[in-house]
Parts: C-alpha cells; sequence; structure tokens
C-alpha cells in the first residue's frame, strides 16, 4: 500500500466513524433535548457556554451559532470565571457546560455558581454519571463511541457529536422562533452572505439620483434626463407620482421616427417589471436576468404607489451578486 493510499484509507475511517457517531446520536435525542430547548426559551436573559480545552473550542462557535440565530449567547472561559468573569452571569441567564468528560476541575467554580444563585444549567457530556450531569438540571448526553484515533486520546468523534448537538439546539430555536433570512442579516452585513440578504431598500437610488419624467414631457426633455442620471432608463409618472411606464434604450430604437416629437407617454412603455423595496436584492437579479433587463423600479408592491427607488444591476454587482 502507497503511503496516498494508507492516508486515504484512514481519512476515510475518520469519517466514517464520525458520520456512525452521528447517527447514533439522532436516535439518542429524546425528551432531554426538548427540555432544553424549552428552558433557553423561557431564559430573560443570555445562555453562557463555558468548557475547557476542545470543549471550549466548539463551545465558542456554539455561542457564535446560537448569537447568530436570536439566541442571545455569548463564552465564558472557566478558569476566567474564576477570576471575575463569574460577575458576567446573573439570574434570567442559562448556563451551558460541556466537558466529554464531566469531570472538568475548571468548570468547578462555574457549577457551585449556579448551585448557588438558583441559574438553570444545562450539561453536556457523554458520562451521565459524572460530577457535570449530577449537578445538571437538564442533560445533554453525547453517545461514548470513543476516539477516531482508536485509542481515545485525540477528541474527534466527541467534539463532532458535541458540536452537532450545539447546532441542532441552535437550529430548533432558530425555527421555533421563525427567524428569517431577513433577520439573520441583521447579523451579518458583511461579506458575501450579507451581500445575498441584502434587500432591494438597502441598494436602491432615491430622491434627486431618480430619473422620472411627468407623462406629458417632450422627449427632447427626457433624453436629456436619461442621459444626467446616467442609468439608461427613465420611469413616467402620472400627475398623483403614480410609475405608470418606463422609457429603456428599446423603446428609443422603436419610437426613433419622429421620436423628439413625441411625448414620453406616447414612447414609454406601460406597466413596467417592478419590485418591492422590502425584497431580497438576489430576487431582483433574478427577475432582471430572466427579463433579461438591466434595473427594476422599486414600488411598494400591490399599491399604486410612486416610485421610491430604482435598483440596477450594477448595484447588485457592486456588492456581490450577479
Amino acid at each position: 500500500m502507497t503511503d496516498t493510499d494508507a492516508f486515504l484509507k484512514t481519512a476515510r475511517q475518520v469519517i466514517t466513524d464520525e458520520a456512525r457517531a452521528l447517527d447514533v446520536l439522532a436516535d439518542s435525542l429524546n425528551e432531554d433535548f426538548a427540555e432544553a430547548v424549552q428552558l433557553i426559551l423561557q431564559a430573560t436573559g443570555r445562555i453562557i457556554i463555558s468548557g475547557i480545552g476542545k470543549s471550549g473550542h466548539i463551545g465558542h462557535k456554539i455561542a457564535a451559532t446560537l448569537a447568530s440565530t436570536g439566541t442571545p449567547a455569548y463564552f465564558v472561559h472557566p478558569a476566567e470565571a474564576s477570576h471575575g468573569d463569574l460577575g458576567m452571569v446573573s439570574k434570567g441567564d442559562v448556563v451551558l457546560a460541556i466537558s466529554n468528560s464531566g469531570e472538568a476541575p475548571e468548570l468547578a467554580n462555574l457549577l457551585a455558581f449556579t448551585r448557588r444563585f438558583g441559574i438553570p444549567l444545562i450539561g453536556l457530556s457523554s458520562k451521565p454519571e459524572s460530577t457535570l450531569m449530577k449537578q445538571a438540571d437538564v442533560h445533554l448526553l453525547i453517545p461514548s463511541m470513543g476516539e477516531a484515533c482508536g485509542f481515545g486520546m485525540v477528541p474527534s468523534i466527541s467534539t463532532t457529536l458535541t458540536l452537532a448537538m450545539g447546532d441542532a439546539l441552535a437550529i430548533a430555536l432558530m425555527k421555533h422562533r421563525d427567524f428569517k433570512p431577513e433577520d439573520f442579516r441583521a447579523f451579518h452585513p458583511g461579506g458575501k452572505l450579507g451581500a445575498r440578504l441584502s434587500t432591494v431598500r438597502d441598494l436602491m437610488h432615491t430622491g434627486e439620483a431618480l430619473p422620472l419624467l411627468a407623462s406629458d414631457v417632450a422627449m427632447s426633455d427626457a433624453l436629456i434626463e436619461i442621459s444626467q442620471k446616467g442609468f439608461g432608463v427613465a420611469g413616467v409618472t402620472e400627475s398623483g407620482g403614480q410609475l405608470s411606464g418606463i422609457i429603456t434604450d428599446g423603446d428609443l430604437r422603436r419610437h426613433m421616427d419622429g421620436l423628439l416629437s413625441k411625448t414620453a407617454a406616447q414612447v414609454m412603455t406601460e406597466n413596467p417589471t417592478t419590485i418591492g423595496p422590502d425584497a431580497l436584492a438576489e430576487e431582483a437579479v433574478a427577475i432582471m436576468n430572466d427579463r433579461k433587463i438591466t434595473s427594476l423600479f422599486v414600488v411598494e408592491p400591490d399599491t399604486d404607489g410612486p416610485a421610491l427607488g430604482l435598483l440596477h444591476i450594477h448595484d447588485c454587482l457592486r456588492v456581490g451578486l450577479g
């Protein structure tokens, strides 16, 4: 067997072992999991996650996932908790303590603090008879299936199961709260994810930037407006401000003969495609791609209201959409 074959065999075995353990975890979930979710939902404060070593690293991720999906949470290092950070834990909070063995000595002061002040404690461990689980009010038990290294010393299967349990908690809480993409965006304003969750309102042009024309405006003036605003398009409005049509390059070409003698209403395309301000920008991109157009006027849906803005495909490309 070559080194490459040996490496791949080991890697596949690790992944297979972890996948098998996840199946066991899924089958083992019971009313204790539901009780943990209910306890967190009832909390008037925040969820404090704590753990040491690899459990602590996973705890950081669980806290971040909870916080980004609508459940206020933060990580408290157990050693720091013993040196003043216990003051960050208060009535109304819920503590989620993580220890695969359930015997991490660094957690002792935190556990004692929760018992002294009646702060609900959720224990996450693979040892049901451990100190942590005996102290906990609610038990999240992960299967004890060894580690992928084969001699039980390298946290791998146990950390995968702990991470999956944390994800399960976060998603269960998120779905119960009916947490929507627009809520998610509030916690993820940057990067590709933030761009995908941008709304039309976030990107649209408004006010003086809008190329708008009265329906009786002469096309000679309309061409100046289209040129000055730089979008290659103009909206045509009624006396009450309602958007009644749109003038594009295609409209100009179709009415080239005698164009300057016509009004905006005579050249425009009626009932243009529009989009609401609270729609996701990604939806706007899909519409523009499907219709083979480069811009959309923004109007409150199901109304005859005025044009609120204009979204151009370049605005979407600039933030990474398209």
